[in-house]
């Protein structure tokens, strides 16, 4: 893979392609955090990173955006043993501290069918928060199942299987710095899809 440094070889060798580098990505989440702070100008929200695929642009995400914040996580589970989605989201860690009248961002990873995030924003909702808005690194609106819209986009992508800067598949490339389209021969001798 020419896109990809030497030393990630073992990883990039599984990928067709690399999708956004490193350096395009962190333009990208550059302009999405001041695009962020603009738009909270005066308020400090609490920004939630949904575990474990969003830590990567969470991370960066938050150290972009120029404004008093708070953090916290939130972990979720719809994918059971196996990587397609089962439609039962279970929340597997909460948040430590209350939003009742908090400015929410809920930052993901990619928003595929958007069954997850529905169910997280209406049981987020219930909680009473002064708004919730989402961030989201990738976008794959052909996917999608339920009609949601994220507020701030990364990038927009077509129908693809990518891995890398936090995104998996059964657990590994999470942490390759780039976002690369796997190759087939690597989750179909597994039957898998993302996750």
């Amino acid at each position: 893979m020419s896109d990809a440094p030497a030393s990630w070889s073992k990883l990039t060798d599984d990928l067709e392609r690399v999708l956004y580098t490193r350096e395009q990505i962190q333009t990208r989440v550059n302009e999405l955090g001041a695009m962020i702070a603009a738009d909270y100008a005066n308020r400090s929200p609490m920004v939630i990173g949904i575990l474990k695929g969003a830590v990567m642009f969470f991370a960066d995400l938050t150290r972009a955006i120029p404004a008093s914040i708070s953090i916290d996580f939130i972990a979720t589970s719809s994918y059971g043993s196996n990587d397609v989605t089962s439609g039962v989201v279970r929340i597997l860690k909460d948040l430590d501290r209350p939003i009742d009248d908090r400015h929410v961002l809920l930052v993901e990873d990619i928003v595929d069918s958007g069954l997850t995030l529905s169910y997280l924003v209406r049981m987020l909702r219930a909680r009473h928060p002064a708004s919730i808005r989402i961030a989201a690194l990738l976008d794959k609106p052909s996917r999608r199942k339920t009609p949601l819209q994220a507020d701030y986009i990364g990038f927009s992508i077509d129908d693809l299987f990518v891995v890398g800067y936090g995104l998996d598949f059964d657990q590994r490339y999470r942490n390759l710095p780039m976002i690369g389209v796997l190759k087939p021969a690597c989750y179909q001798k597994l039957g898998g899809e993302e996750s």
